[in-house]
């Protein structure tokens, strides 16, 4: 716990507003740990980029597999701050709970595994040899540790990432697949000021009118789903897969606790194979005109943010090329349109049969007591698609829950969630010194 405070306290926000300086520190943090552990560690970097603290622990053996685990000190920026109990950067425990920007993504859920790791080397004790990632772009499209993974020689037999959540504070779960994201800013503009509504109102352009017909060309159908182009390269899901989700709480259950609303009565029985295995795309925000001020205007300008999410078997390039072609050949002649990709991230699959899956699972079963859902997650971490790529099996998990108000004011973490990543990391180093052997 003084640990997790510790680190908690460096103001490490990647995504706005942040302090290059106070990244740095948190990088640097990591490393001290791993070198105060008899290991060694330094940073890899790139212009522009935040560090990455890269770090080793050797094994009490010679002849034992290597384990990455990856995780990030990075946090997203915390305004409003006026809608946070306590100071978003002083850890604050109330009813179980350690409130704090990263308490859950991803430093508390993050730092077991290297608190452990290091624990067990201070005793000569560590079964596996432990290669230490830890970036500072996880929540900014993670280019710089993307480009240390395509260069590093070593690799690994396996990797634990623990960024993910449990399906519920009853049962824990191991996620085999992420989906690529794409990020994009959208801008029009049709005049060179804002015009008068009563002299050219319906006689010229309205950049507001021609951002919502872009938009058009790409949301999805009354169902939900995106039109055939944004969806090209989906690759269906295993029998094991869909076995697996059919005993996973129903999606109507998770839907209304999140506090969002189902689109129509398909969306709680399809919710994991749509969240899971099926491409999203969402207008995260958008502005055009006044929409405070009595103005009768023909907006001159108007603006969107989007976000989409991949699924496994799609090209993050192949759908930049799409939605650019249906974005520009929605627009009318006339309108100025600049469509800026800020980052694009490939969706990762990784085999739930596989050696290294099969051991973890049996793994987070042992360490917790309780039963290991297979399942899939409808976010990103860029990183992910670079291990698939690489063949290195990944074991996917972690212990937050959607009460946690990840990336939202009052981020908090539980202590249980915290005790119980202690002990599936000394179980996890345990079962994956067996690498080879059964």
């Amino acid at each position: 716990m003084e640990e997790l405070f510790d680190w908690l306290r460096i103001p490490s926000i990647s995504t706005g507003g942040g302090d290059a300086v106070e990244l740095l520190r948190a990088a640097e943090w990591v490393c001290q740990r791993v070198e105060d552990a008899g290991g060694s560690a330094g940073l890899a970097a790139r212009s522009g980029g935040n560090p990455v603290a890269v770090g080793g622990l050797s094994a009490a053996r010679e002849d034992a597999p290597t384990v990455l685990i990856y995780g990030h000190y990075d946090v997203q920026g915390v305004d409003p701050i006026s809608a946070w109990k306590y100071p978003p950067f002083e850890p604050t425990i109330e009813d179980g709970r350690i409130y704090a920007r990263g308490a859950s993504d991803d430093k508390g859920n993050y730092l077991p595994l290297l608190y452990v790791a290091c624990e067990l080397a201070r005793r000569n004790e560590l079964p596996v040899n432990i290669r230490v990632v830890v970036e500072g772009e996880e929540e900014a499209g993670g280019e710089t540790v993307k480009e240390w993974a395509e260069r590093d020689p070593r690799g690994a037999d396996c990797a634990i990432v623990f960024d993910s959540d449990m399906v519920n504070d009853r049962m824990a779960a191991l996620t085999v697949s992420l989906r690529g994201a794409i990020s994009l800013a959208l801008d029009v503009r049709t005049a060179d000021k804002d015009l008068h509504s009563g002299t050219y109102g319906g006689s010229v352009l309205n950049a507001t009118h021609v951002l919502h017909h872009m938009l058009a060309a790409i949301l999805p159908g009354a169902n939900g789903k995106l039109r055939s182009e944004l969806r090209a390269g989906i690759a269906a899901p295993s029998r094991t897969e869909l076995e697996e989700w059919s005993k996973l709480p129903a999606g109507d259950d998770v839907i209304a606790e999140s506090g969002g609303r189902p689109l129509d009565d398909r969306s709680g029985p399809g919710y994991y194979s749509h969240n899971g295995a099926d491409a999203a795309l969402d207008v995260n925000g958008i502005a055009g005109g006044d929409p405070v001020n009595a103005r009768t205007i023909v907006p001159a300008t108007a603006h969107a943010k989007l976000s989409m999410r991949l699924a496994p078997g799609q090209s993050a390039r192949a759908m930049q090329q799409a939605l650019e072609e249906l974005l520009r050949a929605a627009a009318p002649a006339g309108a100025e349109v600049t469509i800026r990709f800020a980052h694009a991230g490939e969706p990762a699959l990784f085999d739930p049969e596989s050696e290294a899956l099969r051991l973890g699972r049996r793994a987070l079963e042992q360490s917790t007591g309780m039963s290991v859902a297979i399942k899939r997650a409808g976010g990103s971490i860029p990183i992910l698609a670079t291990f698939a790529d690489r063949g290195i099996q990944t074991i996917v998990s972690g212990f937050a829950l959607a009460d946690d108000a990840v990336h939202a004011p009052n981020e908090s973490y539980r202590v249980e969630s915290l005790r119980l990543g202690e002990k599936a990391a000394y179980e996890l180093y345990a079962a994956l010194a067996r690498l080879g052997k059964d």
